[in-house]
């Protein structure tokens, strides 16, 4: 994010735990400072890239449980005692999925180990982990992927099946932690022609080539309603050019 008033944000989002900003702006800097209950260091970095700042305010923390925050969310009134509440409860958890309000409730009241399946609707501000089992198994977001690399979306996606394959266990607990703001995105234009050859080729980056191909064919007829400028099949055909072009497997390969 690029973060003029740091107080401004912590009280508008309702946060009261420690918190670490990664403020992606025209110069290096850091500062601390108290806002009401909460301690916050900010870091002020000319480095850009969306998966680049999580993975630095990972670095930065020394907390036992992390919580990814946009600044486009205000958290539920005691939301600290919640998600201590959750890892109490669920010891055997990793990572933890909670609700947002507003927005459906795709597992209801259950407490629930989510599979492969479950995670490919998980977003961002639903995500809690204990930070030393990512770090005890090296597990970073894809800095190839995500707002500013210029390849699309799915970071999240793309994260907790690294998780999984990891063997860190990942559960859903039935608790609105926050309510998140209707804002612009930054990268979704539109189901256009560059959203699908994205999509074809995070897709095949995260499940290879024979699932991509079949979720290509699942996605454009399950948006189908949502298409107005193209259709399904051109979709579909757009997807599979991604697929094609296979681009991130290559950036991967290029840079190791």
């Amino acid at each position: 994010m690029f973060l003029n008033d740091s107080e401004e944000m912590i009280k508008r989002s309702h946060i009261t735990s420690d918190t670490i900003i990664i403020n992606q702006c025209d110069e290096d800097g850091y500062k601390e400072e108290h806002i009401g209950d909460a301690f916050v260091r900010t870091f002020s970095v000319k480095e850009r890239g969306l998966t680049k700042s999580r993975n630095l305010a990972i670095s930065k923390s020394d907390a036992d449980v992390c919580i990814i925050c946009d600044d486009d969310e205000v958290f539920s009134q005691g939301y600290e005692e919640a998600v201590q509440k959750a890892y109490s409860s669920l010891p055997q958890a990793d990572i933890i999925i909670f609700d947002m309000a507003q927005r459906p409730h795709k597992w209801g009241d259950s407490i629930k180990k989510l599979g492969y399946r479950d995670i490919m609707s998980v977003s961002s501000w639903q995500i809690t982990f204990r930070r030393e089992k990512l770090l005890a198994k090296g597990i970073r977001f894809d800095e190839n992927m995500g707002a500013g690399s210029g390849n699309g979306a799915e970071e999240e996606f793309r994260f907790l099946t690294q998780c999984r394959k990891a063997g860190l266990k990942i559960y859903h607990y039935p608790y609105e932690l926050a309510t998140v703001a209707q804002t612009q995105s930054t990268w979704f234009k539109g189901y256009d022609r560059e959203f699908f050859v994205n999509r074809g080729n995070t897709t095949r980056y995260i499940m290879g080539l024979p699932l991509s191909v079949l979720y290509a064919a699942y996605y454009a007829f399950a948006k189908r309603k949502q298409l107005t400028d193209i259709s399904m099949f051109k979709a579909f055909s757009y997807t599979l050019a991604g697929i094609k072009e296979n681009r991130l497997n290559k950036l991967k390969k290029g840079n190791n």
